[in-house]
């Protein structure tokens, strides 16, 4: 540890960030006066996006993450317009050998409790995200990270197992990588929002003044932010969490808030697309719906009382064949999201379509005559109770009616009954990788804009998902990619292993999202913000 780490003094503000991805909608009239500090004006947010933590060692969401992503500095990010990432609070970063990835910290960095962030904080960082671990957490992205080195205050060394990573430095801008402040966080459990934010343990473009936990939450721009995004365009953000998407819409109509941020019902979104008061933007996005199964405790999985895995993949097999992509997309989505037939969306290199050639009619569509053929050679016995679960709450209101649709695909034919249930966001997280769900639903936005980001949490033996998948040649394809300097060689890898996983089924990946927001006349930036990053930050937002 470094020296100068041992002798700092905390001070009494608060401090946070505030950021988002995807979808967003704002008002043209609402929230706040314009008499903000230099960055200008007041912005007042919505969203029924849910926080699950403030620890970056605790919670791997869009809800979180649209928090740390401004309040806590990074060592990589991605500037607006550009999917790439560069140093941000790092002066400089890069591979002084093969297995050397070295960074060098800007000079005079602070948090905003007026602690010293030092190459100390930053070693701290890593090391307690592989110490902790958490489920929720994650962690599995430092597969390929051994150690890290301070060989000064300034200079951080990380030392990979495998060399030529092509993708750690994206890492780094992910949700594993933002920098935290060794004399507030545990380093070995889970730190608290309160301790976090009474200990003022932030250094990005906001700092917090009021934190309600999903309920209410108040920004002020930090002047002591030293990163690749620049200074805050307004002042303050005050953000409001929002249980019913119904009454967001409302707001956003009578210009109470100035942006909400997920998320609308598609036919909510058509509506506001008449609305002559705001303007809809479309923008690229990365969004994936997918079901995951639990290899444990699915119909015949491993802990089930009839074990069996040829069974348990032939249910997958099933489920796989019935699924109807084009209802849930034109039916539910109203074409705001579009059918996803493999692992990697399309538009990002090495995609292609594994699911489409394996499963349902060859051609997108579904197949009942090949679930109810694989299910009988299977010797299992129709029609099959399954229980799916969902979380209206997290992914919108359309989740119901996305649900509903996969059920009477399932039903449809008399192969499966399918008990559906929806939980809240905060217990499912816990419940998820407590084994308690057979088949559930989750979404996924992308940390940085490469197909591993799609592969690498899923699919490695010790995965985010904690399902209880385990291959071990999808494990070292995996591995094997992310150090793969030849691009054709690292695409045709990419594709190995979508066709493997694919097979085995352990996600079924169905629905493909872009990124979406709605803006008031007196909001500026939010078709900047819509960029080839998938970030969408409320810091380079202002009012006309």
């Amino acid at each position: 540890m470094s020296s100068a780490s041992t002798n700092r003094r905390r001070a009494l503000a608060f401090a946070a960030g505030f950021s988002a991805a995807a979808l967003a909608l704002t008002g043209c009239t609402a929230g706040g006066d314009d008499e903000g500090g230099e960055a200008g004006g007041t912005l007042t947010i919505g969203t029924t996006e849910q926080i699950t933590a403030l620890d970056p060692a605790g919670s791997y969401d869009n809800g979180s993450f649209a928090v740390m992503n401004q309040v806590y500095p990074f060592l990589m990010n991605t500037p607006y317009g550009s999917p790439d990432v560069e140093p941000d609070i790092a002066e400089s970063a890069e591979f002084t050998s093969e297995s050397e990835y070295t960074v060098t910290l800007k000079e005079g960095l602070t948090f905003a409790n007026g602690n010293e962030l030092t190459s100390s904080d930053v070693k701290f960082t890593f090391d307690r995200q592989l110490a902790i671990a958490d489920p929720n957490g994650p962690s599995s992205l430092l597969y390929n990270l051994d150690s890290v080195d301070t060989p000064d205050d300034l200079t951080v060394v990380f030392n990979l197992k495998s060399p030529n990573d092509q993708i750690f430095p994206q890492i780094l801008s992910s949700p594993v990588g933002p920098i935290v402040d060794e004399d507030v966080f545990s380093a070995d459990a889970l730190t608290s929002d309160d301790e976090i934010v009474e200990g003022e343990a932030f250094a990005g473009q906001y700092t917090i003044t009021t934190y309600n936990f999903n309920e209410l939450v108040s920004y002020q721009a930090n002047p002591d932010y030293q990163g690749l995004l620049g200074e805050a365009k307004t002042e303050t953000v005050n953000v409001r969490y929002y249980t019913d998407a119904s009454n967001l819409k409302l707001d956003v109509q009578e210009g109470n808030i100035d942006v909400a941020n997920r998320t609308l019902s598609a036919t909510d979104i058509e509506d506001l697309r008449g609305n002559d008061n705001v303007k809809v933007v479309d923008g690229p996005g990365g969004e994936i719906r997918y079901m995951v199964f639990n290899f444990n405790t699915m119909p015949f999985g491993a802990t089930t009382a009839e074990a069996d895995e040829a069974k348990a993949l032939a249910v997958r097999q099933a489920v796989a064949h019935l699924i109807d992509r084009d209802a849930i997309s034109e039916e539910v989505y109203k074409g705001t999201f579009t059918p996803l037939y493999s692992y990697v969306p399309e538009g990002l290199t090495g995609a292609n379509e594994a699911l489409k050639e394996l499963y349902g009619d060859g051609n997108g569509a579904p197949d009942a005559t090949k679930a109810a053929e694989v299910l009988e050679a299977a010797g299992i016995e129709t029609p099959l109770d399954i229980s799916i679960q969902y979380v209206a709450e997290r992914y919108g209101p359309s989740s119901s009616d996305e649900y509903a649709v996969i059920k009477d695909s399932l039903e449809a034919d008399g192969l499966f009954t399918v008990n559906l249930q929806s939980t809240e966001w905060v217990q499912y997280s816990d419940d998820r990788v407590a084994d308690l769900y057979p088949v559930y639903q989750l979404g996924w936005f992308p940390d940085y804009s490469d197909a591993d980001n799609y592969l690498t949490p899923f699919f490695l033996t010790e995965n985010f998902l904690a399902n209880h998948y385990d291959n071990p040649e999808v494990n070292d394809l995996i591995l094997q990619q992310a150090v793969t300097a030849d691009p054709a060689e690292r695409e045709a890898l990419i594709g190995e292993i979508q066709d493997a996983v694919a097979a085995d089924l352990s996600t079924l990946p169905y629905m493909q999202g872009a990124q979406i927001a709605v803006v008031g006349a007196d909001v500026e930036g939010a078709e900047d913000t819509l960029d080839a990053s998938f970030k969408f930050r409320y810091a380079a937002l202002s009012k006309g």
